[in-house]
């Protein structure tokens, strides 16, 4: 199912705990002074976090103990597990509190050798139950050695209740946009050097919470500094009203008697994590006057995003839009859309609703009649991320073409330019190539493009290069893409399987962040030192930072561990199942070996593993730092980490050969991966546990069924176990057919599912093979999911039960998908590592 890059994330987006500002940077040694204060009892620091826990519903095959009901221990935990929460759950803490890096920006002086950073840091308050941003400064000097030098502010400035921190173009000014959590009204602030210069309150009347996540954010400065656009949820609609004498009717005033608010008609929202939001509108301030005006012109059924400010133009403004008649045959139906590339958008520009001419009706040339919006990519079922070059040449943007055509709710990405008008004439605009599709990657070279987001500003000082990140395999790397040549050369280390991510651009300087499974996030700073044909040679300097020290603890764990990409080749190797779709039909991209990240001990052969499976289907699990990963092979095991056929990072054969094969042909490679370390000797076969969600937890209740007697314990985090049940509840009803049926899916689309396509739902899903599972198993559910709604696991859960199947069930009663509330994300991997360490005997 559906989820975030890393996926069954740990997540992409990482969860770390917090401290006061200034405690961020303690000593080491104030560190362990602290922890010499704490509590000598294991005990006392479990029954303070389950004091603040979300109290989910736990139920098991298993009565509860009394003496542990009444010691607070959780349900279904004998006093003999006491020791092992609360040993666990303070190592947790340890992980959880270890900073991390989101993102940064830099400013440029007067001299050359220096300038200035932005970097902001995230934790995560446990007792708060929320994740506190912190803003740290830097002054950067570079000298001619290609050496640079960051001198730290001492604390950190807490940005609290920020919703996004926007600098101008010239880096002299800065938005805090301040999203208010109820009626009250929306805030924003701009700062100059040493003072607050503009305060604006926008009231709900106006419109509701600007949009800061990664699909509708749009907030941008034009060049003057003068305005801002930006996309906020559109003002509320009319209620009808109604009082102790019927309905009331209009003019009549609410001083009469009392009155209440109907609900109206019932609109369609984008799904998972939007399940409170409507239409995402486009607006513009002036902050000189503090003048609020919505854009004209654009339908109610188009929810617009990422807006940018064009060169000087009649047309002013560019974005991005969706339509909501994206439902089976173009009905209006919103289709989640949270992690789903598959939605048709397109690109629009429309005028700056603060200009004269935007009062006046603009004239289409071709068609002689008024508008005041046009589309530019007519001939693209998708284009988004748009950015002009410096020069104002270009327009360029990425499509996820490949999504939208096959249905997959995430493909190879393209790149794609338009060649922007000097005279604003956008009549008649073409679409040029800059990066196509990588159907079959050679060994070793470019796969595709996999983008989750372009910078504000990425391009270097020639103005034709821009500077990404993207997946290349198992690893996130950086990429150079030049627009005009439309020549791509990875720039981070070649022979590194980090992970690594730009964070800013310092002229034609790349600060960037680098991390792997066993490596805590680290900031480096790169130089280009040369370039030869298509090698492209950058030194990387490491950057000391003021973060808070790990323990020794934490840092001999880490130092005690290997990682190392495997590439497994495919075939039968594994005699427990048959792959359905065999060598001879398939493409040669979906013959390619498939990759899985093994973390191991030094002595791992004696060493219990854990087979971790990544959602979507159509995602990946990178090498990047996963504090939850860190946590679970802390307690002595190997983690093996399959990046199936289907993962993204591996061209587009590779990932479409899964569409249709779901519950066989990824079955199958994360069993070939299994197979393959065991025939190395490298792991203890008897000794295996699986763990995934969303669609790692399809995968993970397939394989305790599929193969049975293979793992010694499960773990599932809001898993897919019944598609003939989900269809009808999901958000995303559309993935259910395209994952069974392939591309042929879109044509069975229907809000009304056949009893033969149901019976061929409950064919292709885990619940058909539960009768063969033995493995005890742990479910983690959110029961406000709108992706994999609550009932499917539960289903799937209480039909183990029914079986006599050990099995353990928690329900975070206000959680989504993600399960990333602080809280329960804590206690989703704590109840995880106890499952294990009970039913895998690690004795070490």
């Amino acid at each position: 199912m559906v989820v975030s890059a890393t996926a069954f994330t740990f997540s992409r987006f990482h969860f770390h705990s917090s401290v006061a500002g200034a405690s961020l940077f303690l000593s080491a040694a104030a560190s362990s002074s602290s922890r010499a204060r704490a509590p000598a009892s294991g005990y006392s620091l479990w029954r303070s976090i389950s004091k603040i826990s979300l109290h989910p519903t736990a139920m098991a095959t298993a009565p509860s103990s009394e003496a542990a009901t009444e010691k607070g221990l959780p349900l279904e935990t004998d006093a003999s597990m006491m020791d092992e929460y609360a040993s666990q759950s303070k190592l947790l803490q340890e992980f959880v509190k270890i900073p991390t890096i989101g993102k940064a920006w830099i400013f440029n002086s007067k001299n050359e050798n220096t300038s200035r950073a932005m970097v902001s840091v995230g934790q995560t308050d446990l007792l708060a139950n929320k994740r506190r941003k912190f803003i740290l400064n830097s002054h950067i000097s570079k000298n001619a050695s290609n050496s640079v030098d960051f001198q730290w502010s001492p604390f950190p400035i807490e940005m609290d209740g920020v919703s996004a921190v926007i600098p101008s173009p010239s880096g002299q000014k800065l938005l805090l946009v301040k999203n208010s959590e109820d009626d009250s009204p929306t805030k924003l602030e701009i700062w100059g050097p040493c003072q607050l210069e503009y305060e604006i309150h926008i009231a709900q009347s106006v419109h509701g919470s600007l949009y800061v996540d990664e699909w509708f954010e749009g907030i941008s400065w034009n060049q003057e500094e003068t305005c801002v656009a930006y996309v906020a949820e559109e003002p509320p609609q009319p209620k009808p009203e109604f009082n102790d004498s019927g309905y009331k009717k209009a003019g009549s005033s609410e001083k009469d008697c009392k009155s209440w608010k109907g609900k109206g008609d019932w609109e369609e929202t984008w799904g998972e994590t939007y399940s409170k939001k409507r239409i995402p509108a486009l607006f513009v301030v002036n902050i000189l006057s503090g003048e609020v005006r919505a854009v004209k012109g654009i339908p109610r059924s188009l929810s617009v995003g990422q807006v940018v400010w064009t060169p000087s133009s009649l047309y002013s403004l560019v974005f991005v839009a969706w339509s909501s008649d994206n439902g089976f045959q173009k009905t209006p139906r919103k289709l989640g859309i949270k992690y789903c590339y598959n939605r048709p958008c397109a690109l629009y520009a429309v005028p700056d609703p603060f200009m004269e001419e935007a009062d006046k009706p603009l004239i289409n040339i071709s068609k002689g009649e008024a508008t005041s919006i046009i589309k530019l990519t007519s001939e693209l079922s998708s284009a988004f991320f748009p950015r002009f070059s410096p020069d104002g040449k270009y327009l360029v943007f990425v499509s996820a073409k490949s999504a939208v055509d096959s249905g997959a709710h995430n493909a190879t990405n393209s790149m794609h330019k338009i060649n922007w008008p000097a005279d604003g004439n956008l009549e008649g605009l073409s679409v040029a190539d800059v990066v196509p599709v990588v159907m079959c990657p050679q060994d070793g070279c470019f796969p595709g493009l996999y983008c989750y987001g372009i910078h504000r500003n990425p391009w270097l000082s020639d103005g034709q290069t821009m500077i990404l990140s993207s997946v290349w395999g198992s690893r996130e790397v950086i990429i150079s893409v030049n627009v005009v040549s439309c020549e791509v050369l990875r720039i981070s280390p070649q022979d590194s399987d980090y992970s690594w991510n730009v964070l800013a651009l310092d002229k034609d300087n790349i600060l960037a962040v680098s991390s792997s499974l066993i490596t805590i996030p680290q900031i480096y700073y790169g130089f280009e030192v040369s370039q030869t044909g298509k090698l492209c040679q950058w030194e990387w300097q490491e950057i000391s930072t003021p973060f808070l020290k790990l323990s020794d603890k934490i840092n001999s764990i880490l130092a005690e561990h290997n990682f190392s990409i495997l590439k497994i080749p495919i075939s039968n190797a594994s005699d427990k199942i048959p792959i359905s779709n065999a060598s001879d039909k398939l493409t040669d991209g979906a013959k390619l070996p498939i990759e899985a990240i093994f973390v191991s001990w030094k002595d791992s052969a004696t060493r219990p593993t854990i087979v971790v499976l990544h959602g979507g289907p159509h995602t990946v699990y990178p090498s990047s730092y996963s504090k939850s990963l860190a946590f679970l092979f802390s307690q002595g095991y190997n983690l093996l980490v399959v990046n199936y056929r289907g993962s993204l990072g591996f061209g587009e054969e590779a990932l479409q050969s899964l569409p249709g094969h779901i519950g066989s042909q990824d079955v199958s490679d994360v069993l070939m991966a299994l197979d393959y370390v065991i025939k190395k000797g490298l792991i203890d076969a008897s000794r295996v546990a699986v763990v995934g969600g969303s669609h790692g937890g399809f995968l993970t209740t397939h394989l305790i069924g599929q193969a049975p007697g293979t793992f010694a314990a499960a773990a599932a985090r809001n898993p897919v176990c019944n598609l003939s049940l989900m269809v009808g509840t999901t958000d995303i009803p559309d993935w259910c057919y395209v994952e069974i049926y392939g591309k042929e899916g879109k044509n069975y689309f229907s809000e009304s599912p056949s009893v033969d396509v149901l019976c061929q739902f409950h064919q292709k899903s885990p619940i058909s093979h539960i009768s063969k599972v033995l493995t005890p198993t742990l479910f983690l559910l959110g029961a406000q999911d709108l992706r994999v709604p609550v009932s499917n696991g539960l289903q799937y859960a209480r039909a183990l039960k029914e079986r006599g199947v050990e099995t353990k069930i928690i329900v975070f009663p206000e959680d989504i998908h993600g399960l990333d509330k602080p809280q329960s994300d804590f206690e989703s991997f704590l109840n995880i590592g106890v499952w294990f360490k009970k039913h895998l005997n690690n004795e070490q």
